[in-house]
């Protein structure tokens, strides 16, 4: 039972039936177990190592699920530091902010109300993914019901830590001559509790910024729309907003407010790959010769861009776990991932809606020159945008297509298959699997519309039923 909601990166299914209150104690004790024993087995036996961060969304189970994983949690004898009503780069920061063990964040993202889950990570903040420790969460949450009587052993400590979180994010925001105005979807999530504590006191909002709120309600627990900024029609609120209240920006964050989408001055969609590629000269401006990471799926602006302004482009697997495991490892101040996650090494070389936002306005505000127009040079090429295929035997339609398209040419396998023929062809193309539904996903680009339709009439149907799943 527990194995179908332990997902590649997180733990999520629908409450209670796929996710139970008994589950949500086995997960607070396996948790805790791999947590503490992770702290001890790097030689980190201060007494804040020996609690667990926990924090939780809007959703109406939440608090439910609070209760029995900090159960399971004192349960296996660690603390408890509950942070409350959060976003999830909150729980991130806390845990760096106190040193724990650990945090939890109580949270489905962006799938519907029914849905809820947990984001896991250890010290210093660091992911823990299916490789990185899920699945020992996994294997000691399946074992304590028959090894382990319920006495709660672990205390609980409640800390508000707005103020220190405020200010860690708002030394992010570094803003210029410019008045700016911007509307922010909060998708009734996370971020309807996030952005009036960082940015507004009282009423009182920040010199220079003028915040027009929408769907900052999330008392209810439901959303008037998909809190996922990826799709589309998801946006169409906020761009007529835009227009509309005459705004220079717009912004979208999904239910735990860790993904950031972005709307031009026109109400036009920004992907985040371009927004990647916008951003990384500004952290190069302040450390020349740096690294900067990006998922492989982004357009090949983004690492023209990057080696344009001095910096060394870093491609990574899709996933924030390896995003983050990438800005570790080379030392990089800033990353894109075309899923809306944007990641800062001062902050803990994890993502954070609230912070890609403060940068997305700095940068804008020491400009006159309108979004749109900061965008255009960077949209040099035509996007199939993420394209979803089913298909019973994925591994097969893969093969094909790497044998299909060998001699024309370079081939890797960092994530999936990508096959690269820009130099010869024109065109590039990277088919995976998707870790959290039965389908494979295709991203292609080229550079011009009849090569990308091209290459698309050919791939498309080597990879099955087109589909819309996100």
């Amino acid at each position: 039972m527990l194995g179908r909601i332990f997902k590649a990166y997180d733990i999520r299914g629908t409450y209670p039936d796929m996710l139970t209150d008994q589950m949500a104690w086995q997960i607070g004790y396996g948790a805790a177990r791999f947590l503490l024993e992770s702290a001890q087995e790097a030689g980190e036996s201060t007494p804040m190592m020996r609690n667990v961060v926990v924090g939780r969304d809007m959703r109406l189970s939440s608090p439910k699920l609070r209760e029995k994983l900090i159960s399971g949690i004192k349960s296996y004898g660690a603390g408890v530091i509950d942070v409350g009503l959060v976003d999830t780069p909150f729980v991130t920061f806390a845990v760096n902010h106190l040193d724990c063990a650990g945090g939890i964040q109580i949270t489905a993202s962006h799938n519907p109300p029914k849905y809820n889950g947990f984001k896991v990570c250890e010290r210093k903040g660091r992911p823990v993914g299916e490789a990185t420790g899920l699945g020992l969460v996994r294997k000691h949450a399946a074992m304590v019901e028959k090894n382990v009587k319920k006495i709660e052993d672990g205390e609980v400590d409640s800390r508000d830590l707005w103020d220190a979180y405020s200010e860690h994010v708002l030394s992010f925001l570094d803003l210029g001559e410019r008045p700016l105005k911007v509307v922010i979807d909060a998708s009734n999530g996370m971020a309807g509790t996030m952005i009036p504590k960082i940015f507004g006191r009282k009423g009182q909002q920040i010199d220079g910024i003028d915040i027009v709120p929408m769907n900052f309600d999330n008392s209810s627990g439901e959303f008037v729309h998909e809190p996922n900024p990826l799709v589309p029609e998801n946006l169409d609120q906020l761009r007529v907003a835009v227009v509309d209240k005459e705004a220079d920006l717009g912004l979208c964050f999904d239910g735990d407010a860790d993904r950031c989408a972005a709307v031009d001055e026109k109400g036009n969609i920004i992907p985040c790959d371009f927004m990647t590629a916008l951003v990384a000269p500004y952290f190069l401006a302040d450390d020349p010769g740096g690294a900067v990471a990006y998922d492989l799926r982004s357009t090949k602006a983004v690492p023209e861009e990057i080696t344009k302004h001095g910096g060394v482009p870093v491609r990574g697997r899709v996933g924030h776990v390896f995003m983050k495991q990438a800005l570790r490892e080379h030392d990089a101040p800033f990353g894109g991932e075309l899923s809306g996650h944007f990641y800062f090494r001062d902050n803990f070389f994890a993502d954070s809606g609230a912070i890609a936002m403060c940068v997305f306005l700095s940068l804008l505000s020491k400009t006159s020159d309108p979004m749109s127009k900061l965008i255009k040079p960077i949209a040099r090429y035509k996007q199939s945008g993420e394209l979803n295929f089913e298909v019973e035997e994925k591994d097969e339609a893969i093969e094909a297509v790497e044998e299909e398209f060998a001699d024309r040419g370079e081939i890797d396998h960092l994530d999936g298959v990508t096959i690269d023929a820009f130099d010869s062809e024109g065109w590039w193309a990277n088919i995976r699997k998707s870790n959290t539904e039965p389908l494979l996903r295709l991203n292609a680009e080229a550079k011009d519309q009849a090569t990308l339709d091209k290459i698309l009439e050919e791939i498309s149907p080597m990879l099955g039923e087109p589909s819309s799943g996100h």
